[in-house]
């Protein structure tokens, strides 16, 4: 608790850098848990529509499969209480 700032009833003060780094690395965490795998799942199916001549039925896989594991991937973050804790 050294990283929260001691403030009296109604004082508004900005977080410690500490705590503000936290928060910065954790929505970073989550970023790339959200749009690596969706993102990147995306792109290999539209390479492979492209390539096997199926547009947009594995691009639109890709998308659904990459938002499950992103989904596992986020719940796995949120069990273990964030990326820095």
């Amino acid at each position: 608790m050294a990283d929260l700032p001691t403030t009296t009833p109604g004082s508004r003060t900005a977080p410690t850098k500490g705590v503000a780094a936290s928060i910065l690395l954790d929505m970073a965490d989550t970023t790339w848990r959200l749009f690596i795998p969706t993102i990147g799942l995306l792109l290999v199916g539209r390479h492979f529509d492209v390539r096997f001549d199926t547009k947009p039925w594995l691009m639109l896989a890709g998308v659904a499969v990459g938002a499950v594991i992103a989904m596992f991937l986020i719940k796995n973050q949120l069990k273990r209480g964030g990326a820095t804790t």
